[in-house]
């Protein structure tokens, strides 16, 4: 065999070594962002139209979420939470639209107290979807209806709904649990 075809045949062999790494690297980092994100991925892309475009999103997230600075809560702190979340619930009975309203704000300041910022529904989405991607949408659904709420326009068991979905997400918060 020639030098040249020797360089050639090496040459040729080091790109498709570089493609197979490249490609694995893809992947891997691609169902990295799928475990994590869970529902979220899916959404996000259908979202953005391209998966390209989502999965630099959904990195965005993960740096944006790492520098957050999230804390547990004490074990008194997250015990008067409960209590609090229990009034809310038992208020469902008599106003189910102001249970909804203040089942929001009870996970707001929670979101709040454990580090995540609450400025702008979207954000909190971005924010939370790092490590509860699987309860965001129940957020998202939650939300949703208090907005219609606060128009008039939600079913009483819509507004059902919209507790459970809260109850889902605080339950994590609160717990510092992953929906991962």
């Amino acid at each position: 065999m020639s030098t040249n075809s020797l360089i050639a045949v090496i040459v040729v062999a080091a790109v498709v070594v570089i493609a197979l790494t490249a490609l694995l690297w893809t992947l891997a980092r691609r169902r990295h962002l799928r475990e994590r994100f869970g529902p979220e991925y899916e959404r996000t892309i259908e979202e953005r139209g391209d998966k390209r475009s989502a999965e630099r999103d959904l990195r965005a997230r993960e740096e944006r979420h790492d520098r957050l600075d999230i804390k547990e809560l004490s074990a008194g702190r997250r015990h008067q939470y409960a209590d609090e979340w229990s009034g809310v619930q038992q208020e469902f009975v008599d106003r189910p639209e102001g249970s909804v309203e203040r089942a929001d704000e009870l996970v707001t300041r929670l979101m709040g107290e454990r580090g995540y910022p609450t400025e702008g529904f979207d954000d909190q989405l971005r924010d939370l979807s790092v490590e509860h991607g699987r309860t965001v949408e129940e957020y998202r659904a939650a939300h949703a209806v208090k907005v219609r709420s606060g128009a008039g326009k939600a079913t009483t068991e819509e507004l059902r709904g919209a507790m459970v979905h809260y109850r889902a997400l605080f339950e994590e918060l609160l717990s510092d649990q992953r929906s991962r």
